[in-house]
């Protein structure tokens, strides 16, 4: 890899994650994922943060993505993103990486390879990580 490909992959990224290690497979919802890890790809070393926004009835998106933006992060990978979150990150500059699975280590490795796109728009729609109530159903 030449030393701008490098550059354009070094820095802090944030990765969606069920667990709290690199061994962690990836949450495949940003807004309501379980929880952050901010990886700095020039150091290595990693924080996770458990996602205080997951919960919310609404806004765990745009919570979510204000709380990445505070980390001063450079990009996102996660298995899916919606409009609002992506909003928020796009207006910041964050570049977003969407259809991402595997382990957390898996994905590192993968993303400084080059080997994801950006999502230049939103990967499903608002409240997709919503869980469904039983009486919010509807039969037929």
């Amino acid at each position: 890899m030449c030393s701008e490909e490098q550059a354009a992959h070094s820095g802090m990224i944030c990765i969606t994650s069920e667990g709290k290690t690199m061994d962690s497979v990836v949450d495949p919802r940003f807004g309501r994922c379980k929880n952050f890890i901010f990886f700095d790809t020039d150091t290595g070393s990693f924080e996770a943060y458990e996602n205080a926004h997951s919960q919310f009835q609404g806004g765990a998106g745009i919570q979510s993505g204000q709380f990445v933006v505070s980390k001063a992060v450079k990009a996102v990978l996660t298995g899916n993103i919606g409009p609002n979150a992506h909003q928020v990150l796009s207006a910041a500059g964050i570049s977003v990486f969407t259809g991402v699975s595997g382990t957390v280590k898996e994905v590192i490795d993968n993303y400084k390879n080059g080997e994801y796109q950006t999502a230049d728009t939103p990967s499903v729609g608002s409240k997709f990580g919503m869980p469904v109530k039983n009486n919010q159903r509807k039969e037929g």
